[in-house]
């Protein structure tokens, strides 16, 4: 049971336009976004870096797939569901998103980028130099390096609200590696 309300008709009233485009996009109001919308600000932050990421020079898959490597990590149930469906409807196959859960890839673009955002992760972004190049040999330029940090930085902040407020799965399971 979640720790925060969850209660769409006693969310604050500043919330309820951003919940709206939600329910929109996703046909059903998510628990994590019920969560988040307790504060309109926060609300507003994910949502506006959602959006951006989305329009992003990454593209939706590797997206998806940083974000499932990033929930396994955290052992966030709810985004490791979401970031799977999403993935998957951004062109991941089932098994692409199944090996980019654990970091790893077919494909070495995937798999760098994979590596960086987990060592982000595990070391608190203590990374070196030869982290970034070799994402630099991979193909990334300095505008992706930094999207990747952004990825790290809001799937960070989404696990953390689904893990400490206990946020109820309303995304098919997935098991946990």
């Amino acid at each position: 049971m979640s720790r925060v309300n969850l209660e769409s008709n006693q969310l604050p009233a500043a919330s309820q336009p951003l919940l709206a485009q939600i329910h929109q996009a996703f046909g059903a109001t998510p628990n994590m976004f019920k969560a988040v919308a307790n504060s309109p600000a926060a609300l507003q932050s994910m949502w506006s870096a959602f959006g951006a990421l989305g329009r992003g020079s990454l593209g939706g898959r590797l997206g998806e797939q940083i974000a499932v490597a990033i929930a396994n990590r955290n052992r966030c149930e709810y985004c490791l569901a979401a970031h799977t469906v999403l993935g998957q409807n951004a062109g991941a196959s089932p098994a692409e998103m199944a090996a980019a859960q654990v970091g790893q890839s077919a494909d070495a673009r995937t798999a760098a980028a994979l590596a960086f955002a987990l060592k982000v992760v595990e070391q608190r972004a203590q990374v070196g130099a030869a982290d970034v190049e070799q994402l630099r040999s991979a193909g990334f330029g300095d505008a992706q390096i930094v999207e990747i940090m952004a990825h790290v930085a809001l799937n960070l902040f989404t696990n953390y609200v689904n893990v400490a407020l206990d946020v109820p799965v309303d995304f098919p399971s997935v098991a946990l590696k």
